[in-house]
């Protein structure tokens, strides 16, 4: 019997203590909780970016629960325990163009990304995740399009976009950049498939903005703004580019003797007009000749043909 009653009084002792434990943990809950939300809900730095408008990102870091907190209560603890050293560990800088995204024990920390300058973590529960804000350029790969009209070219491009909300890109997307570059490919592709190929060559504007207004449209729940896309070149096979430079080059010969015709319908008119002027006067025809020979006289030619009047060769043949 006395053995039976040593060994219940152990297990109440026991049970006390765990009950006082317990009682212990539930007040420096209680006493902390004001401090922990106030550490969670202060904002160490500016935020330029309200990062919490997309309603799948509106859960707080105040839902962790009790076993949550006491985690947070033993970091703070551990913190101020370790001071002045933890606060090396504690304050974080980001810069100018770089905002900071704060996980707390899995959960983004309410007020979204932080920065620029510093920002405050707690060791052991926090993690951060930088996001580069500066405007990010690439290169489309050449891409190979059967246009409207059934004719195979090669285009690539340029797509200048950045990084408009911070927790959208890091929450929504694995890799935002990855994603972007391939949807840009498939992009170009879709719109140069409804476009013939002299649309193509001509209206490159037109296609740019409408894959911007598409790539924008897509990326917008990834936090991604697309500010501008080029096109950069449009190659044809060697085929065409002969035949297309074949057909040129018949349009300008046609062009050529179309204009060459014109000249020898309006030389006709000239020397018509010149003949009559010259009828009027006789003399004008030896005064014509006259030039010729200074003309050609001028040029130091060997051979001088010299043109007889026609009267002249008339009273000859009537001698004879």
């Amino acid at each position: 019997m006395e053995e039976y009653g040593k060994e219940t009084q152990s297990r109440e002792s026991k049970r006390r203590e765990r009950q006082a434990g317990f009682l212990l943990l539930w007040t420096l809950y209680g006493s902390w909780q004001p401090t922990l939300r106030c550490i969670a809900t202060t904002d160490w730095s500016v935020d330029v970016s309200s990062s919490f408008n997309h309603p799948s990102l509106e859960s707080s870091d105040t839902d962790n629960g009790l076993c949550g907190w006491i985690i947070v209560a033993l970091s703070i603890l551990l913190m101020l325990a370790t001071l002045p050293l933890s606060i090396w560990m504690c304050i974080k800088i980001v810069k100018e163009y770089e905002r900071a995204i704060i996980f707390r024990l899995g959960r983004i920390v309410r007020g979204g990304a932080k920065g620029p300058g510093l920002f405050f973590i707690l060791p052991c529960t926090d993690s951060f995740i930088n996001v580069d804000m500066r405007t990010i350029t690439f290169d489309i790969p050449p891409q190979e399009v059967l246009t409207k009209d059934s004719v195979t070219v090669s285009v690539d491009g340029v797509v200048y976009y950045r990084v408009q909300n911070a927790t959208l890109a890091v929450a929504n997307i694995t890799n935002a950049d990855a994603a972007t570059r391939l949807l840009a490919q498939t992009t170009l592709r879709n719109v140069l498939g409804t476009k013939n190929l002299a649309e193509i060559l001509s209206d490159r504007n037109e296609i740019a903005h409408s894959m911007q207004s598409t790539l924008d449209d897509a990326t917008d729940d990834w936090g991604i703004k697309v500010e501008r896309v080029e096109i950069k070149d449009v190659k044809l096979p060697q085929q065409l580019q002969r035949a297309m430079a074949a057909e040129a080059e018949a349009s300008r010969e046609a062009r050529a003797k179309v204009i060459a015709a014109e000249g020898e319908v309006n030389a006709s008119r000239a020397l018509k007009e010149a003949s009559l002027v010259i009828a009027e006067s006789p003399s004008g025809l030896q005064l014509r000749y006259l030039q010729t020979l200074n003309t050609i006289a001028a040029e130091k030619n060997s051979t001088i043909i010299f043109p007889l009047p026609m009267d002249m060769m008339q009273a000859f043949m009537k001698r004879d």
